[in-house]
């Protein structure tokens, strides 16, 4: 049983419809790289600065190496017009073998590690303001993030518009907590609140290993400058939009965090700072008095759309993947009258509950951090790569090489250094890389006929139980997931 789009709709093909504006640009970009992140990662970044100058400039240079990534997007997403961001830039340029283990680790580690982060960043808030004077019990936080994976697994699973309809909640609740944090920290220092910041760069730690896994810290409330590059093919002018969106999203998104810290570092000294495990509650907590309450439950709605963005972002990238012939089809399957990826979100929703028993939320951070960085400095190295592979190429968007080149060699930074000061997480990445080698070789280099007969056997099984238990079937390739048109499937 097959799900396909009538041939008498497809013409010379299947498009996506091109229905983003510049101003829907900017909005995805902002919307997405403001999340969890600017209410996690202070005390991570302060942690491995070991102070409040130091921090600030780690917190600019993310934003500066994020616009320098942003940039080279611009090129390469106008260039090679394909969803999928990294994946499909590494496809065009490195071939099927690199491109599959970024999918790889992207399945395995980054997308849930991601999702943990984000799920566990909604627990904290959410229970922190009840335990006001301890650390609130470490059962009851994963138990509430668990709790949330599954539910908005469930919620993707049986309507995708509803999981849609969260992000305007979402965004306009994180944009109104940090509103409140920025201005109520600027009227503290107008007040003359300015002590925590007489010597501010004193117990500075300005060893490398530290300083990248500070700006590992840093670089995972940017991350998201990639958002419109999963959707090219719907922006509307893309070489036009797609780099105008980046110039304008980014200095604001690096103003807003920057002010951010600096409010926190305003009310808050350095030790209560890495003391709390919610720095925004504790924040409240000292100046807004009975509007204390705001923050949290702003924080925690946020935490909320931004996590079910990131499911469904993980879904449609089962899916690119699939087009490509990387993913089993049981990976690819949609409900029959749901029409939504059931398997793929089951089985992203149980590798993030996976990494929920990791204790430490930085520890995750660091997990992913090594693959995510290799791989985003992989697909900038595939715009060097095809300035000389393929130079006569229709460029609309051409940098300077000096860009993608600055970018590449600080993207080495950020994964080698952590080799030796961050060991362990950094051999976790690896293993992981590494695991995808077998099985690109077995599954997919090797011809049908030469794959090992029980594989073949059990995965026929596993996608035939599949379709019995959640009455999915297997999609064409090409189809659009948020566009389906339920008369034209059969």
């Amino acid at each position: 049983m097959s799900a396909e789009v009538d041939s008498a709709s497809q013409g010379s093909g299947m498009r996506l419809k091109q229905e983003i504006s510049l101003l829907h640009g900017v909005c995805l970009i902002v919307g997405n790289m403001i999340g969890s992140g600017i209410f996690v990662s202070p005390k991570g970044v302060l942690f491995y600065t070991g102070s409040f100058g130091l921090s600030l400039v780690v917190w600019a240079i993310g934003g500066i190496f994020s616009v320098f990534g942003a940039l080279c997007y611009a090129e390469l997403g106008t260039t090679i017009r394909k969803s999928g961001a990294s994946y499909a830039y590494i496809l065009e340029a490195f071939g099927g073998f690199l491109a599959f283990i970024r999918l790889w680790t992207s399945l395995l580690i980054v997308e849930p590690a991601c999702q943990a982060v984000i799920a566990l960043t909604f627990s904290t808030y959410l229970i922190q303001p009840f335990y006001s004077t301890c650390v609130a019990p470490y059962a009851a936080v994963r138990l509430i993030a668990a709790l949330i994976v599954c539910l908005l697994t469930f919620v993707n699973c049986m309507k995708v518009k509803w999981g849609a309809n969260l992000q305007v909640i979402s965004t306009v609740a994180k944009v109104l907590a940090l509103i409140v944090i920025i201005i109520t920290g600027l009227v503290k220092l107008g007040q003359g609140f300015d002590q925590n910041f007489e010597d501010s760069f004193k117990g500075s730690k300005l060893n490398p290993g530290d300083m990248a896994l500070a700006l590992y810290s840093a670089l995972y409330s940017y991350s998201g400058w990639d958002t419109l590059n999963f959707i090219t093919e719907e922006i509307k002018n893309p070489e036009r939009n797609l780099p105008l969106s980046i110039a304008i999203s980014m200095p604001i998104v690096t103003v807003i965090y920057i002010l951010t810290n600096v409010a926190y570092y305003v009310v808050l000294d350095a030790d209560r700072v890495l003391s709390s495990d919610a720095v925004a509650v504790t924040f409240a907590d000292d100046v807004l008095g009975w509007g204390r309450w705001l923050i949290p439950l702003s924080v925690a709605i946020s935490c909320y759309g931004g996590l079910n963005s990131s499911i469904i972002a993980a879904s449609r990238l089962f899916f690119v993947g699939s087009r490509e012939g990387h993913l089993p089809n049981v990976l690819c399957m949609i409900h029959i009258k749901h029409f939504t990826p059931i398997p793929a979100l089951l089985f992203n929703g149980g590798m993030s509950l996976i990494f929920l028993s990791v204790p430490d939320v930085f520890q995750l951070i660091n997990y992913f951090s090594f693959n995510y960085w290799l791989f985003i400095g992989l697909s900038i190295a595939s715009l060097i790569y095809l300035r000389f592979k393929a130079p006569d190429l229709h460029r609309p968007v051409k940098l300077s090489l000096f860009f993608p080149i600055v970018y590449c060699l600080c993207s080495v930074f950020l994964v080698v250094v952590p080799l030796y000061s961050d060991t362990i997480n950094s051999l976790v990445g690896i293993a992981v890389a590494l695991s995808g080698v077998p099985v690109y070789y077995i599954c997919i280099h090797l011809p049908p006929s030469s794959r090992p007969a029980f594989l073949t056997k059990m995965i026929d099984k596993i996608s035939l139980y599949t379709q019995k238990l959640f009455l999915c079937c297997v999609t064409s390739p090409d189809i659009d997931l948020d566009n389906l048109d339920p008369d034209k499937l059969e």
